[in-house]
């Protein structure tokens, strides 16, 4: 009987063993997948500042987009105005350097592989003969393209191909030729020209060779003004001068100082007000710089035109 009992006594404490530990690993369990749910359904500080992070950087990158493509518009518009500028001003096509070939070399690499040595040879004849007869062509159109230039530098001189201020920083320029507000109807108005914002006596130049057209000394709307006909269809207007250094009829050289700028007329402050005109058109300034701007300059200018919003006359 005694031995019975121990038995029983053995096995109640075994199981009681058993039931504790049964009851300690339900406990780790539930424990366990208490965090499990935490951590997947519940943000951690760190965890929220890192998505709320992210919504920033998505919305902030939808907003470069948005800028981008505005930019990329505004610089599709100068690339069709600089293109028709260049047939202008030179009676031809652009350059186009944009364009992909990539697909053309990659199947001109593919057929030389095919090829045995002598026909390598032959087709290094042919593109060696294509190629002198384009030197010779080219060499001819050198000749006659200097032959050209040689005859008609004297139309060259005559485009207006450079600031009427000194603005190497381009920093002076406040207004483009676009509808801008003006500042005595404030409205909306069509701007014919650029405005440098300058003070009154700074030198003002003659942009090309030409003949004094006509002068005003009168305080009408664009005050004591000058107009220069250059030939080849262009002339040049200066308005709401100071003093004026030129006289009727006189001929002048492109980089002569022709009037001192100032405030005359109806003007919102002192500033010199440019225009030039072809066949009757006034046309953007901007666009006929080419002589002084690098491309880098030429596209800051542009944007510095662009940006402008009131005008000064």
């Amino acid at each position: 009987m005694r031995n019975i009992k121990n038995i029983l006594i053995t096995l109640w404490e075994q199981n009681n063993r058993l039931l504790v530990f049964t009851v300690h690993l339900l406990i780790w369990v539930a424990m366990i997948t208490a965090c499990f749910i935490l951590l997947l359904f519940i943000d951690m500080p760190r965890e929220h500042e890192l998505r709320h992070s992210t919504d920033e950087l998505r919305t902030e990158y939808d907003k470069m987009t948005e800028r981008y493509e505005e930019l990329t518009e505004v610089m599709d518009n100068v690339i069709k105005r600089d293109e028709n500028v260049f047939r202008k001003l030179f009676e031809s096509n652009p350059y186009d350097l944009t364009i992909d070939n990539d697909q053309e070399r990659i199947a001109l690499h593919e057929s030389l592989m095919d090829m045995d040595n002598d026909e390598l040879l032959m087709e290094l004849n042919k593109k060696t003969q294509s190629a002198e007869r384009d030197n010779d062509a080219l060499t001819r159109s050198y000749e006659d393209m200097m032959y050209a230039y040689e005859t008609t530098s004297l139309s060259i001189d005559c485009i207006p191909a450079i600031q009427p201020v000194n603005n190497r920083q381009l920093t002076l320029l406040a207004a483009g030729k676009k509808p801008l507000i003006n500042p005595f109807h404030r409205a909306m108005r069509e701007h014919h020209g650029v405005d440098y914002l300058i003070p009154e006596g700074t030198a003002v130049f003659a942009t090309a060779d030409g003949v004094v057209k006509s002068l005003s000394e009168k305080n009408t709307t664009h005050g004591k003004a000058i107009t220069i006909d250059h030939g080849n269809g262009y002339q040049t207007s200066y308005s709401h001068l100071l003093d004026i250094r030129v006289k009727k009829g006189q001929k002048v050289k492109r980089g002569d100082i022709i009037a001192m700028s100032g405030n005359s007329g109806l003007s919102f402050a002192p500033h010199l007000h440019y225009e030039v005109i072809f066949n009757g058109t006034r046309v953007d300034p901007v666009h006929y710089f080419f002589l002084e701007l690098n491309a880098e300059e030429y596209q800051r200018i542009i944007r510095i035109a662009l940006s402008s919003m009131q005008s000064f006359d």
